[in-house]
This record gives C-alpha cells, structure tokens and sequence, in this order.
C-alpha cells in the first residue's frame, strides 16, 4: 500500500521520536547506575584541576578527530555509488551511532548510516560499510592476538613450548586477518555459491571493484583511529596512573580492545565488559583497579556517550521515508 504525503510525515515522526526516545532512556538509565563514572569524579579531584581540564578536553577533541577520520572514511568507501557532503556524511555516520548504542553488536550503526543514501544504494552502501568496519576489525585483531601473546610470555607461568605455540597461533591469527582483508572479494565469492543468498549476491559484488591500493587507504585511516582511540587511553592513564610501565599499558590497551571486539554485546552494556577486562588485565601491573575501571569508563562516555547524544539531533533532521534524505 502506497503511503499518502501525510501519513509518510507522520510516520516520519514516530520514526525519529521512536529512534530517540529510545536512545535518551538507554543512556540515562545506563549512565545512573554507572559508578565507576561516579568514581572517576572521585579520583580526579586529588589531580589539579587546570590539569584536568586539559586532559579531558585533549580526550574529547581526539574523539572528535576519530569520528572526523570515520566520516572521511565512510565518503571515500561510497564515493561510487553516490558523492556525499562531508555535511551528509557527518549525520550519516553520528545517526548510525545513536542506532548502534541500542542494538546488538552494533548492528543498527549500518541501518542509520545507510538511510541517509538513496534507497537503491543503501544494500551496497551496507556492503561498503562493512568493508571499512571490517579493516577496524583487523587491526584489533592483529595487534590484540601479539599483544595477547605477549601478555602471556611475560605473566603467564607457562612451559617455553606452550608459549611458542601462542606465538606461533597469535602471528597465524593477526596475519589470516590482513590476507582476508586483502582479498574481501573472497566474501562475494562465497556468496555466490550459497544458494541461499541468491538474493543478496548482487549487492556484495561491489567488493569485486574495490581494489587493493583502496583498501590500503581504508585501513590507514583506520590505523590512524586505532592510534586515536589508543592515545585516549594513554593520555588519561598517564596523568592517573603513571606508575604503569607505557609498553604494558599500551600492550593491555591493545587486549582490552580485541576482548571487546570479540565478546557480543550493546554499546551502552559495553562498559561492563571493558571494566571486567581492564581491572583484571591492569591488576598485574597496578593495584589501583578502581582508577583502571574509572578510566575505561570515561572514555566509553567520550566515545559513545557523547556522539550518540550528538547523533540523536541528527536523527530528528532525518525523514527517512523521503526520497531524499538531504
């Protein structure tokens, strides 16, 4: 049944308040029941504040500079298919992270962004999407597997064979990644011989154009975030807990990443999973576990908190059953 111009605004509407209401009562009940925010609070005040100040806004504005590198990405990816604004590409990216804060593994961050294309782009502008998440992914994996291995060899009490064979699966592990990477056109391959997915098939065969010198692109701008939300963390352990050696808060940060990525979870629960790891990884290296669990949780609220709330204006400038979401 095809919609009036009335019926289409309204549902508009629901759509956008829906989107929102949504969002505003995950973080509010979320960031109420968080205490190691209240904790954070609590440690900062034995530091100056001028301090303070500066390292959080330092924190903020590279958030800000990791969401900025996204949008850049997120152009270069769908460039082919249609040219976007840096404007539509900013709500684009900031309405995908309001979807994902309430949606499992993220999953809702691919339908906010992608409605923001035109309808018969949006299956590929998924695809796309995927591919630049999925060089995200490879870096997490590729240095968390080193990372965890070498985690192992200096904690861990275990036989020389034992850490040899950790090595020898973490370096297999990190570099399958980077192959499968490199060769993304495999996936529309295997798509291709389901017959299942018959359906599909057409709209992944856009990886087919995307080439090697493209995808090394992709996956330097998502080096370039992956030091940026690295340095997030580094910058507030060091003016917190200097004590920690910087390879090994570096190193951990590197793990926290790749449990993170690995464990299936909501956005808003994400700090829950990153506490748990952050404290039991730190507490070889520190006993301040609090300040460790406060840390992460700071910067879950720069990174995911703060664009969702800023993504949530977005999605109320969004008619997503127009023909245009311009």
């Amino acid at each position: 049944m095809k919609l009036t111009k009335t019926q289409k605004k309204y549902l508009n509407y629901g759509i956008k308040f829906g989107i929102v209401g949504l969002a505003i009562w995950f973080i509010i009940t979320k960031v109420n029941n968080q205490q190691n925010l209240l904790a954070f609070t609590s440690l900062v005040k034995s530091i100056p504040s001028s301090t303070m100040y500066v390292t959080l806004g330092v924190v903020v504005v590279l958030m800000l500079c990791n969401w900025f590198l996204e949008v850049v990405k997120w152009r270069y990816l769908s460039r082919n298919l249609e040219s976007l604004s840096y404007w539509k590409a900013i709500q684009s990216v900031f309405c995908g992270l309001t979807w994902a804060i309430f949606t499992p593994n993220r999953i809702g961050e691919y339908g906010g962004r992608v409605l923001l294309l035109q309808p018969k782009n949006r299956a590929r502008g998924a695809v796309l999407m995927g591919v630049g998440l999925f060089a995200q992914l490879v870096l997490t994996s590729f240095f968390g597997a080193l990372s965890i291995a070498w985690f192992v060899t200096v904690f861990i009490d275990a036989p020389a064979s034992v850490i040899l064979a950790i090595w020898m699966i973490a370096i297999i592990y990190a570099f399958a990644f980077l192959l499968l990477y490199f060769n993304v056109q495999w996936i529309d391959h295997l798509v291709g011989k389901l017959s299942w997915l018959s359906k599909v098939k057409p709209f992944f065969s856009v990886l087919k154009d995307v080439s090697s010198r493209e995808l090394l692109h992709v996956l330097l701008l998502s080096l370039a975030r992956f030091v940026i939300f690295t340095s997030q963390y580094v910058i507030l352990m060091v003016v917190i807990l200097p004590e920690i050696p910087l390879i090994s808060m570096i190193l951990m940060i590197f793990i926290l990443f790749f449990v993170q990525a690995a464990v299936p979870s909501l956005d808003i629960f994400d700090f829950s999973v990153r506490s748990f790891v952050a404290s039991n990884l730190y507490s070889y290296v520190t006993t301040q576990e609090i300040a460790v669990m406060a840390i992460v949780s700071c910067i879950w609220f720069v990174n995911l908190i703060l664009p969702a709330i800023i993504g949530s204006f977005f999605v109320l400038n969004v008619n997503y059953l127009s023909d245009s979401n311009s």
